[in-house]
């Protein structure tokens, strides 16, 4: 799968969340390895924003290989799992990457 393809199906998959009374949210995604590259996932004001860019004011950056990521938001890989055994590290607010991981997962 490559980064176009994940970032395509984040967007796919943030299309069918219900976001209305869901607090303000911006995760920068840092994927890494073949075919890696940044996003972000923002939600605000009831809508979720996914765009192909660092984002500077973030609540967190997520950082995983591709491949995890996708299994991740496939529901294949727990979060927690994935965190506690380094898969999937974490700058800023731990609990908002975990709400995150809540909101992508199919």
């Amino acid at each position: 799968m490559t980064f176009d393809e994940i970032l395509t199906k984040v967007r796919g998959i943030a299309q069918g969340v219900d976001a209305t009374g869901k607090d303000f949210l911006a995760v920068q995604v840092n994927l890494t390895g073949d075919n890696s590259g940044v996003f972000y996932v923002e939600v605000k004001e009831g809508k979720i924003n996914v765009e192909p860019y660092a984002y500077d004011d973030r609540n967190c950056a997520v950082t995983m290989n591709l491949a995890d990521f996708n299994k991740l938001i496939d529901g294949k890989l727990d979060p927690i799992f994935a965190f506690t055994t380094g898969k999937l590290k974490v700058d800023g607010d731990v609990g908002k990457a975990l709400e995150f991981s809540k909101l992508i997962k199919k």
